[in-house]
């Protein structure tokens, strides 16, 4: 369960700056209106954009952010046609790292992660070069609140987690990607303060970085790709330092 240890010390890092929630609420936001406009506003008949209430919900995201977005989508008649993109390659140091995209111009998303690659010392690779280091599993983080480990052992596996793990100030739940927001949702209905819950890329290897330069190469890659609005997600073998302000 180290694995999953790194995983959450790499997200609470990386949705560590300020802002963070804001881009969540934003980026479902967007997966929202995509599928609105694909599927019609009725999560009845919209089974994509059940599972996306649900994510917004397990994330946080106020009801009425999720209500105004789904209207919103419904009447608009831009018909703007966004794609899903999947970008992969190898930041400083060999890191593998995988970014996510949700565009309305490929040549622009593609032109801007080469070049966010070039330009922080990687290089963006084919299709498949590093996501064979990675597995998609649902994540979610608990807030630890002082629980009776086998009372949270109990309902993690009643809610239908597949493994947790314990730290200081966390707990981290592993889940089928499928049943992630559902399982986070039971345990939201149980009293649990959720953090966080996504359908994630896992590392099954880490790469550490002892060259300063590298660190901040890498540190400045996540960023440019954090802060480029067709990205949606950025996942990394990334092992971070653990002091404060590293990433």
């Amino acid at each position: 369960m180290s694995g999953h240890s790194k995983w959450n010390n790499i997200k609470r890092k990386k949705e560590a700056a300020d802002g963070a929630k804001a881009k969540v609420f934003t980026r479902i936001g967007r997966e929202i209106t995509v599928c609105v406009k694909e599927g019609g506003p009725d999560p009845n008949s919209n089974s994509k954009l059940r599972d996306l209430i649900s994510k917004a919900k397990a994330n946080n995201v106020p009801n009425d952010n999720i209500d105004r977005v789904i209207k919103k989508a419904a009447g608009d008649t831009d018909k703007n046609s966004y794609e899903s993109m999947t970008y992969e390659g190898y930041g400083p140091g060999g890191v593998a790292v995988i970014v996510e995209c949700l565009t309305d111009n490929k040549q622009r998303t593609v032109s801007d992660v080469r070049h966010y690659f070039d330009k922080f010392g990687g290089n963006m690779g084919t299709t498949g070069c590093v996501s064979f280091m990675f597995t998609r599993k649902g994540v979610i983080v608990l807030e630890n609140n002082g629980a009776d480990e086998d009372k949270l052992m109990e309902d993690c596996f009643e809610a239908g987690a597949t493994d947790f793990n314990i730290e200081e100030d966390s707990v981290e739940i592993t889940a089928e990607p499928n049943d992630v927001f559902k399982v986070a949702e039971a345990l939201k209905a149980m009293g649990y303060s959720v953090i966080s819950a996504e359908d994630a890329m896992v590392p099954s290897t880490y790469t550490t970085l002892s060259d300063p330069d590298q660190i901040r190469l890498m540190n400045l890659l996540l960023e440019a790709l954090d802060d480029n609005d067709d990205v949606q997600e950025v996942y990394h073998n990334w092992e971070a330092p653990d002091e404060p302000g590293e990433d």
